[in-house]
């Protein structure tokens, strides 16, 4: 009879195993830690299927489907929920028995809120203005005492967005989950890491960890967090519409993609807040994310400039040497940098004494010559010197401990200034110890601190632009027994480094159940081979004590670690503003969301190899998704030796960067692109092509700081019906109209690229106004050339004759290219003095200009309407029009501008039948900004086509 029974169950429990059972390609991992056993599985309620897939990243131990929590009391917007009973169990935490979910829909964007009302959440200030559209969201949800699930759909379509009946809903203080069905698997965003493809993946499942890492990017180990966090990602539903969905939450935090398609989120801490974004085009879901999180900052325009930089710079001699063997070239440039080789021992706010003491006369000599200094400051400060001093005296915060127990007293007594304090002491280049700013206080010492320190600088050494590095923020050695400046000869004596609690009561931020891939991502070789319990690498190495505190002691690292950079960059604004009198600009490492509200971003300490050449340029199009359009990769390299061909391919795109600078490490030899007389030759090219077009550059940038969007486009955002645009990553677009085609390939003379299906023209000088044909295409890009870049038809693009700096090239006139395409050309033309300060774009003095170009079989019009007009501001005359595709021959004795008959140059205009170009010439030809509509029109020769 007990036998029948057993087997009664167990055929139950087989039939329910069965019922429960999850196809492999939807399954959410119930233990993702390293180191799943059956064992463990079944503890927590899950259900273990080991299986050998020909996929070994399917989860063997998975959730079942109804795992979640269940309705108790719906009202309106307002849920209250219960965890389930009988439910698998939070692997890694106690779950929160009872929470919320809130759901608020704000005109055109969705916002869903899930926990406890209390709990921590980032103290960023964000405009969180919410767009007014025809795209609307509509939200199902069950009915009381059902399974608390959302199914996010778009009302005009009723495609669904979110589908969170997938299961895996939970929340618990240290372990937050939440999983839905994807309607497609065209997923752009989440970082910062190496993305090798633009579009993710779905054919396996892929953990993404995100947690400010001072970590070089490295594509051939890609599944590694870098020194930023945006949890932001845009989606290509099967119609072509976009939307968007941001997941605001600053603690440790991973997805996983999964080939449903599928996404789960998890996070250490902190609440579910989710705001969704309708579109429907591409970059409508930025212009929308922008409003929402603030719009990018607006770069001074010698910041669009090329710029050179290195590490390991003996000395100032060095620095001129350099760059005056670039200008020598003949090659454009406008700002020179000094890493931290220009401090004293490391030191920020000093200059050292012996090889850089004239540095305030070469920055003189620099301005002078029309060019600009950009100087590197790191977060951490020495706590035995004078800046330190003034930071105690004036009641600046650092991050500290919690407690005085905690305190490591054999390094905190070594230092006056800090014995008896709570102040976190760390090493980073200094010799000595450093404590780090906290730049969240919400008091305003540390920001007055911090500002004062740039003043009394400036006037030591007169910089232009600030480039903050190690802000993640970075530190050297933490929970490490011989760290490595231990072997560092120059460094005075072997300063102990910082030391976590990883065990013990204290432990519950340095060592929590659950570390996320952010830790796992660099151990999971090792502990392969040990325990699941055994790590080498914990969240804070190479950084601070997450169990250290901010905001002067009321909020933890923990929390707050992925803001210190955005905190910094927030101050750092203020200082270079308040400093200088301008804008200049604010180079960061370490961002989060809304950091491109204050500054740019380069993409870290690279390697010279030609797969990160191929990966900065992923990187570039997500970081304009994440509202930082100001962006860059270091040129040639940073890490490693670089090549003569990898350096001059690399120039080549590097031209195209909004941010465009070459940098690289101390070790290595020189990459200036004197070094190789082809190099100089193809950079010299190149930045002739960008400082020519630069006009174009800087209405782009100035349009997306008014309106939000993409500088750097994808080219999906504009031929979205193209599906073979949907992952053409190693290709991208300067706002709408122009196609750049880079050379990512080692020993090549041609390239594959691909132009949709509308009017295309070359840029290039030898088939300058070439039509060119659409589709996949091999497009010739011989070394001595410049790089396949195309204009699409029917734009009008503003342009100046380049100078050796943006200083000389901004006095030149204006000139427009217009293409001709299957109906009027438009295009628009922003200009300011290049350096003001904008507080208010409302009052900001600004000429903003738009144009259009109507051509019929017998005439063509060119109108210049003024947008915005300037109170004396200086805009250069438009003395040149360039038009390609122009296949009517033109009278050109007879023009009017405002209907008064005006005579062009002779000389200098002219139509050419065979290229179908049209040039028409004449000094001060047009003032663009007399602020009148003006017209610019001709007729055609009757007969003659």
């Amino acid at each position: 009879m007990i036998k029948i029974i057993i087997l009664h169950l167990t055929i139950l429990n087989g039939i329910e195993c069965i019922v429960k059972q999850v196809p492999s390609d939807r399954r959410i991992d119930c233990l993702p830690k390293p180191g799943v056993d059956k064992t463990k599985c079944l503890s927590h309620k899950c259900i273990w299927d080991d299986k050998h897939y020909s996929d070994t990243t399917v989860p063997a131990c998975y959730f079942p489907p109804d795992t979640g929590y269940m309705i108790v009391q719906k009202s309106n917007s307002s849920l209250k929920l219960k965890k389930l009973e009988n439910a698998a169990l939070n692997p890694y935490d106690t779950d929160i028995l009872e929470i919320e979910a809130q759901i608020k829909n704000s005109h055109s964007v969705l916002n869903v809120r899930i926990g406890v009302e209390g709990r921590y959440e980032p103290t960023v200030p964000l405009p969180r203005v919410c767009s007014t559209t025809v795209q609307h969201f509509t939200v199902e949800i069950p009915n009381e005492s059902e399974l608390f699930t959302l199914r996010i759909r778009r009302k005009a379509t009723g495609q669904l967005i979110w589908d969170t009946s997938i299961g895996g809903l939970l929340f618990a203080d240290q372990y937050i989950q939440i999983a839905t069905f994807l309607p497609t698997d065209k997923i752009y965003g989440f970082g910062e890491n190496v993305h090798l493809s633009l579009k993710h993946k779905f054919t396996n499942y892929t953990t993404w960890p995100m947690l400010a890492r001072d970590q070089a990017p490295d594509p051939e180990n890609p599944y590694r967090n870098l020194y930023g966090v945006h949890p932001f990602y845009l989606g290509l539903e099967k119609d072509n519409s976009a939307h968007g969905v941001l997941i605001w939450n600053s603690n440790p935090q991973e997805i996983t993609t999964g080939p449903g398609p599928h996404l789960i989120y998890r996070t250490i801490g902190g609440m579910l807040d989710i705001t969704f974004f309708p579109g429907p085009k591409p970059e409508q879901v930025i212009q929308q994310y922008l409003e929402y999180i603030g719009r990018p900052v607006l770069p001074a325009y010698f910041a669009l400039g090329f710029q050179f930089c290195r590490y390991g710079f003996k000395n100032l001699v060095e620095v001129k040497k350099t760059i005056e063997k670039i200008q020598n070239a003949s090659i454009p440039i406008d700002v020179a940098y000094a890493d931290i080789d220009y401090m004293e021992r490391y030191k920020d706010f000093t200059i050292g004494k012996e090889n850089w003491s004239n540095f305030k006369e070469y920055a003189d000599e620099l301005h002078k010559n029309g060019m600009h200094l950009v100087l590197i400051f790191d977060p951490a400060i020495q706590v035995n010197y004078s800046s330190f001093d003034r930071a105690i005296r004036k009641n600046a915060s650092f991050i500290e401990w919690e407690n005085y127990d905690q305190v490591q007293h054999e390094i905190q007594n070594k230092y006056p200034l800090t014995k008896k304090t709570k102040i976190m002491l760390s090493v980073v280049w200094p010799d000595w110890h450093v404590a780090f700013p906290d730049f969240l206080d919400p008091e305003p010492s540390t920001a007055d601190w911090w500002i004062e320190e740039f003043k009394l600088f400036h006037q030591m050494l007169p910089f232009d632009g600030i480039w903050i590095d190690m802000n993640e923020p970075a530190a050297f050695g933490t929970n490490e027994y011989h760290p490595f400046y231990f072997d560092d000869k120059e460094r005075p004596a072997k300063i102990v480094p910082l030391k976590c609690p990883l065990s013990g009561a204290g432990s519950k931020y340095d060592n929590p159940p659950y570390e996320t891939w952010n830790s796992y991502a660099y151990n999971f070789a090792e502990a392969a081979c040990f325990s699941t319990s055994f790590f080498f690498f914990h969240l804070s190495n190479k950084t601070v004590c997450m169990s250290g505190m901010t905001n002067r002691g009321t909020q933890r690292v923990y929390d707050t670690k992925n803001l210190y950079g955005l905190a910094e960059m927030i101050i750092t604004q203020k200082a270079q503003h308040v400093t200088t009198g301008k804008r200049g600009i604010i180079i960061s490492r370490s961002t989060f969301v809304s950091s491109g509200h204050y500054g740019g971003h380069w993409l870290g300490d690279n390697s010279a190899r030609w797969i990160d050449l191929r990966t900065s340029i992923i990187g570039i199009q997500e970081f304009n998704l994440f509202g930082i359009p100001y962006i860059g990769a270091d040129i040639c390299g940073f890490n490693g030796e670089t090549s003569e061909e990898l350096c001059l391919r690399w120039q080549q795109l590097g031209a195209f960067y909004p941010f465009s600078r070459n940098h690289n490490e101390k070790g290595a030899a020189s990459q200036d692109p004197t070094r190789w007389p082809d190099v100089a030759k193809a950079t010299r090219e190149a930045n002739l092509f960008r400082y020519y077009y630069l006009p174009y550059l800087y209405s782009l940038l100035f349009d997306v700081a008014l309106h939000g969007g993409t500088v750097v486009r994808p080219v999906f955002f504009e031929f979205t019906s193209d599906p073979e645009t949907h992952d053409l990553g190693e290709q991208f677009m300067w706002g709408s109209a122009m196609m750049i085609i880079p050379v990512y390939q080692e020993g090549v003379t041609s390239v594959s690229g691909y132009l949709p299906s509308t009017t295309w023209y070359s840029l290039r000088d030898f088939d300058y106004g070439t039509l060119a044909k659409p589709g996949r295409n091999e497009f010739r890009a011989s070394k001595d050339e410049l790089i396949p870049v195309f204009v699409k038809g029917g734009v009008v693009i503003p342009r100046q004759r380049p100078n050796m700096t943006t200083t000389a090239s901004r006095n030149n006139p204006f000139e427009l290219l217009i293409t001709v395409g299957s109906g009027k050309s438009s295009g628009m033309l922003y200009w300011d003095d290049g350096e003001s300060i904008v507080e208010d774009f409302k009052s900001y003095n600004y000429f903003h200009c738009l144009f259009e170009f109507v051509l019929s079989s017998d005439r063509a019009t060119l109108y210049i309407t003024p947008n915005h007009t300037a109170v004396g501001l200086v805009v250069p005359t438009l003395d040149v029009v360039d038009i390609i595709g122009y296949q009517y021959h033109p009278n050109l004795s007879e023009m009017w501008l405002n209907g008064i008959p005006i005579k062009i140059d002779n000389q200098k205009s002219y139509y050419d039948s065979s290229k179908n170009r049209l040039l028409i010439v004449k000094k001060n030809l047009l003032n663009i900004a007399n602020g009148e509509k003006q017209t610019l029109s001709w007729y055609h020769q009757k007969g003659i086509l």
